[in-house]
């Protein structure tokens, strides 16, 4: 299989990566050998292979929604590093 040639100082350009001539050669040899490996992968068999979304069984555990108690508005409070009208005083992040 061929290797096809990248232009990777144009991939780096995207990802906004700046790259030295030397990590651009480095990067081309690099993505030559991941694809030359993903190609290996369409050699593979898979008639018989049933579809999979994980190789092994993977059950959700759930619980019954029951509805508890919850804390006291003074005690969820009193570690508050600031607060006012019995409210979370925070500092403004969005403008």
């Amino acid at each position: 299989m061929g290797s096809p040639n990248f232009d990777v100082q144009y991939l780096a350009e995207l990802a906004r990566i700046g790259i030295t001539p030397e990590e651009i050669q480095t990067f081309q040899v690099q993505l030559a050998n991941v694809l030359e490996h993903v190609g290996k992968l369409k050699e593979v068999e898979l008639a018989e292979v049933e579809p999979t979304a994980h190789s092994i069984p993977i059950y959700n555990v759930f619980r019954e929604d029951v509805p508890t108690g919850s804390l006291e508005r003074g005690l969820a409070l009193s570690n508050a590093p600031r607060q006012g009208q019995n409210l979370f005083l925070v500092t403004k992040v969005v403008e």
